[in-house]
């Protein structure tokens, strides 16, 4: 009888800490992201032991960048309730109308003077979107389809097609700026590039604004429910505005530092960015429908994408199943948190 109290006990308790670990991972779902990416990482290990090389890390953590500056802008976005497909294509205007414009007109222009004419050209052309979505009560899906698609063309009709690769010299030297260099006992030199620092930056600054700002509160509170958050005084225009114009700046900026990485200015590249980015933050735990997510899950949304995009060619994984694994993370971790929320 006594065993049978015990054993009953036993199984009281392992579905007692089933059932706590179950209410983490919904009240903190980039835990969730976060096993994924150490499991992911461990099976890259067990099949690679070379994957641990500082030359592989550096490398993730490089790639990571642009999509990072991304994804802050996306998470914001859709903590308001909306999506944003157009920041490639803000990206890829702003860099390359300004690179031409350094490159034929100030050759001399210091890398400050850079960062900020791409965060204000692209904080303008995200206000766009914003005040679409707003004035023509679209949605925003709908209106930055559209918007990107204006945004590229009349880069391609009006500004350009031909490839740079002399890029001006203040972007020359982000890119080569290193925060550290490790030399292999093989004398493989690897880099941590000063772009790092660009991305801890942003990531920071979202965070401020989405915790410890009132424009913050009223993000999430428009994305959880717009119209009782417009009875609270909220006012939806100045939100909608914000956080496109926000996405904006962010593109404008990662697109100086895709140039400074890549060290060519492409009209063309960054297209068919959009899905991967949207998956990292959902990823990282917010809901396409708004209201929530995280800056430490979105990062981590990102380092899972890069993770499946640039490291699991070490354990034999073509190319063309990693869509499939992406997005069978996303079924994964969607049905987790929809099932949880139904709890």
């Amino acid at each position: 009888m006594s065993d049978a109290i015990s054993v009953s006990g036993a199984s009281d308790q392992q579905r007692g800490l089933g059932r706590r670990l179950w209410d983490i991972l919904g009240a903190r779902p980039e835990l969730f992201t976060l096993l994924l990416v150490v499991a992911t990482c461990l099976v890259v290990i067990i099949a690679n032991p070379d994957f641990l090389q500082m030359s592989n890390l550096v490398d993730i953590l490089r790639a990571s960048v642009v999509r990072g500056l991304f994804a802050m802008g996306v998470l914001v976005v859709l903590a308001a309730g909306g999506i944003d497909v157009s920041f490639t294509a803000i990206a890829a205007f702003v860099m390359y109308a300004l690179t031409m414009l350094v490159i034929n007109v100030v050759p001399d222009m210091p890398l400050v003077a850079i960062l900020v004419i791409a965060a204000a050209g692209g904080a303008a052309l995200g206000a766009v979107n914003g005040l679409l979505v707003h004035k023509l009560s679209a949605p925003s899906l709908i209106v930055t389809i559209g918007t990107q698609y204006v945004y590229r063309s009349f880069l391609l009709t009006f500004v350009g097609t031909a490839l740079f690769m002399n890029i001006p010299a203040a972007m020359d030297g982000l890119g080569k700026a290193s925060l550290y260099t490790h030399i292999s006992p093989s004398g493989v030199a690897s880099a941590l590039p000063a772009t790092v620092l660009v991305l801890a930056v942003a990531a920071f600054v979202t965070w401020f604004i989405l915790e410890r700002t009132l424009m913050g509160r009223a993000i999430f509170a428009a994305g959880g429910n717009p119209q009782i958050a417009e009875r609270l005084g909220i006012k939806l225009f100045t939100v909608r505005v914000f956080v496109f114009a926000y996405a904006g700046l962010l593109a404008g900026i990662a697109g100086v530092v895709h140039v400074a990485s890549n060290r060519l200015a492409n009209p063309f590249d960054l297209a068919g960015m959009e899905l991967e980015i949207i998956a990292a933050v959902v990823l990282g735990g917010a809901r396409i429908t708004g209201g929530s997510g995280s800056v430490i899950g979105t990062l981590l949304g990102v380092l899972l994408i890069t993770l499946v995009s640039n490291v699991l060619i070490f354990v034999g994984i073509p190319s063309t199943l990693q869509l499939f694994i992406v997005g069978l993370f996303i079924l994964i971790a969607g049905t987790i948190f929809t099932l949880r929320n139904r709890g």
